[in-house]
């Protein structure tokens, strides 16, 4: 047998260890995981816990795959090679370990500050996301990483809103009336929500899809509006004029619960349909059938997603959609309201400053790098204004020289010969390429964790259903095991993964009830905001109020009507929603999934490929002032005139010519939030 599926007795029994799916999906599934010995037999969905109901994506469903992977990391490496080549020795433990501290010590006594955590969601783990990792990058008084990549234009739109990234629960979803889903592929994204949306349309729900591409879930929704990317914010203004003018509103519901209301009013009506039509690229009767539908439907509920804060304006469009169910009244009903974020509801039980322990800064406030704009900073040099040069980056849960924006710039920083970098992972991604020690990680079955959600209210805990495989270790135990080389003795540091998982929550979660059944719903009211009772000061939804800006539409940084002349150049706008079947860069280099998705595609419509002579099937440059990406067209319907689709993230190396559909996006930064502005791309294709 191989070292990655170890020889069983004879005599081993069945048994059923309680998981959670790791991934940066709204699911969060509650996963069931059988094995025999250390063989990993079956990975199914608990079908008791209502979100999962029993059922997996097919990313998930082989998961067991990816675990016991032919090409996995099992024991640490040292570069042997250029950086970026990929050519590394195995090492020892120790070796590694000490060799890493040594060199971390050496910059530390220099500036602490040259040195960078880089992680993001490749889990989103409590214990194996930011519990040791905190503690010792506070007690090292290293820079402070902003974790802005995915969702936090969209995050902080609604704590200024609701005063919370708070929202409906996933069940009630089944008992709408209508559903607006947008900015979400949730058949490839968000499959759980997508079986209580078709449990609403087989009672005669009626679902609209609000997306540039025709998804795989628009085909079956209702109705699709193909807006053009970046124009959300227009929309749901142009939704607020015809609710005003219909008087499709609940007047009791804003004058007791909306604060900010005549000013946004005043806004609103500054939108007619056809205004909106213009912006949006619609028709005005599309936006009058929409604000019907909505104003005239109860229960009316929004399945709000990330893709469409991903642009200048993301943060005040999703401000915008949010108050839209306020006006309607539609929180009044338990399957009314919306959903883009559930997470803020966990801060009652999550124990962060524990986990995490804050007060090893000691009053020490390092500087923070926006991880978004890691490809401008890793070239910068030290400066007054930005503080020491990065010196050393530690990247764990993440893949940034794949995912991050600009990435020709990325690759450019983390090419750097004075750059030392330690990547703590599964694979030899396009990050650890780069890195001067890999050290294996553990995946989700071998180690323990605790999980909260943002698209559900349950809490949920992974218990090790088989050991580590090889040396891997848990992402915990290489951190306690650096601070000890560090000669960092608190007792904090000591703490095992098991002991980090107790103290993830507080008391009001039972641990023995999330041992024994494997997950705990939190008590929040059916309809939270039936009577008010948001989280902001007055209690009310806040369109504007002190501090709180009025929200509006604001244009992309790259468009034909913002940025005219740089879209002579570049006529097409390009957004780059994943691939159906990877999750950012995860799963791309499971054979089978990636032999579902072939090659890396390009969509466009048939109108603009006639105009640029160009084929179904046929491999492209797409390209613009910051790079160029080669892969495989496919003029198809999913693409509206105007739009490409770039499907992402494929790993660089395995793409055509090096690259993947991030060395085209910006790093420009959104209205708020300091998030990525990945779908405010303007590009042009033709033919190799």
């Amino acid at each position: 047998m191989s070292e990655t599926t170890p020889d069983l007795a004879p005599t081993a029994a069945l048994r059923t260890v309680h998981g959670a799916c790791p991934h940066d999906c709204p699911d969060t599934c509650a996963l069931q995981v059988t094995v025999e010995g250390q063989r990993i037999v079956k990975i199914q969905g608990d079908p008791a816990h209502p979100p999962t109901h029993g059922a997996l994506c097919t990313k998930v469903s082989r998961y067991a795959e990816r675990t016991d992977h032919a090409e996995r990391v099992l024991t640490p490496l040292k570069r042997s090679g250029p950086k970026g080549a990929g050519q590394f020795k195995a090492v020892g433990w120790d070796e590694a370990l000490d060799e890493i501290a040594a060199k971390l010590k050496a910059i530390a006594a220099r500036d602490p500050e040259a040195i960078l955590p880089y992680s993001y969601a490749g889990t989103m783990g409590l214990v194996q996301g930011e519990s040791m990792a905190a503690r010792f990058f506070n007690q090292l008084g290293a820079s402070q990483l902003d974790r802005t990549i995915c969702a936090s234009a969209g995050g902080e739109a609604l704590v200024q809103s609701y005063g919370g990234k708070l929202g409906m629960h996933l069940e009630n979803f089944a008992q709408a009336k209508l559903i607006l889903i947008w900015g979400s592929n949730s058949i490839a994204s968000n499959l759980h929500f997508w079986t209580f949306a078709q449990a609403a349309k087989r009672a005669g729900a009626k679902l609209i899809a609000i997306d540039p591409r025709k998804t795989e879930t628009a085909e079956k929704c209702h109705q699709h509006i193909a807006l053009l990317p970046g124009t959300d914010g227009a929309l749901a203004l142009g939704l607020m004029h015809e609710l005003i003018s219909h008087d499709w509103l609940d007047h009791d519901y804003i004058a007791l619960h909306v604060e900010g209301w005549p000013e946004l009013r005043e806004r609103a009506l500054q939108w007619p349909p056809e205004r909106v039509a213009e912006v949006c690229g619609i028709t005005p009767d599309e936006v009058r059938q929409l604000a019907k539908d909505y104003g005239s439907t109860a229960p009316a509920a929004i399945r709000l997603n990330y893709g469409m804060q991903r642009v200048h304006g993301g943060g005040n469009a999703v401000r915008l959609v949010s108050l839209l169910p306020c006006l309607t009244g539609a929180w009044r009903h338990a399957a009314g309201g919306l959903l883009l974020s559930a997470s803020g509801w966990f801060a009652a039980v999550k124990n962060d400053a524990v986990l995490q322990r804050p007060d090893l800064l000691a009053g020490r406030r390092p500087r923070t790098i926006n991880m978004s704009t890691i490809g401008d900073d890793l070239l910068r040099d030290a400066s007054p204004g930005f503080g020491p040069k990065v010196e050393a980056v530690i990247v764990y849960n993440s893949n940034p020289v794949a995912v991050a924006p600009e990435s020709r710039k990325v690759v450019a920083g983390f090419a750097r010969e004075d750059l030392f970098t330690v990547v703590l992972e599964h694979f030899l991604t396009d990050t650890a390429d780069h890195a001067d020690y890999v050290l294996p990680a553990t995946t989700q079955l071998e180690h323990w964790d605790v999980h909260t959600s943002y698209g559900h209210t349950y809490v949920l805990l992974n218990e090790p259903a088989i050991a580590p495989r090889g040396q891997a270790k848990s992402n915990a135990e290489i951190f306690r095991l650096l601070a000890a080389r560090m000669g960092f003795t608190g007792p904090c540091f000591a703490d095992d993964d098991e002991a980090l998982a107790r103290q993830a929550v507080n008391s009001s979660i039972d641990f023995a009830e999330l041992q024994q059944r494997g997950w705990v719903k939190l008590p929040i009211p059916d309809a939270p905001f039936a009577e008010g009772g948001f989280k902001t000061p007055s209690g009310k939804a806040r369109a504007c109020a002190p501090g709180v800006a009025l929200p509006d539409h604001v244009p992309n940084l790259e468009s034909a009507r913002s940025a005219p002349a740089l879209a002579q150049r570049y006529p097409l706008a390009m957004i780059s929603p994943p691939a159906r079947h990877f999750l950012n860069s995860t799963f791309v280099n499971v054979k089978s999934l990636r032999d579902i998705e072939a090659e890396p595609v390009l969509e466009m419509h048939a109108a603009d490929a006639t105009a640029r002579g160009l084929a179904d099937g046929q491999v492209v440059k797409v390209w613009n002032d910051r790079g160029e990406y080669h892969c495989a067209l496919r003029v198809n319907q999913r693409a509206r005139p105007g739009v490409v689709n770039g499907l992402g993230v494929w790993w660089r190396k395995l793409g055509p010519n090096g690259t993947n559909v991030n060395e085209l996006t910006q790093q420009g930064l959104t209205d708020m939030g300091r998030a990525p502005t990945f779908y405010d791309c303007l590009v042009e294709v033709a033919a190799l």
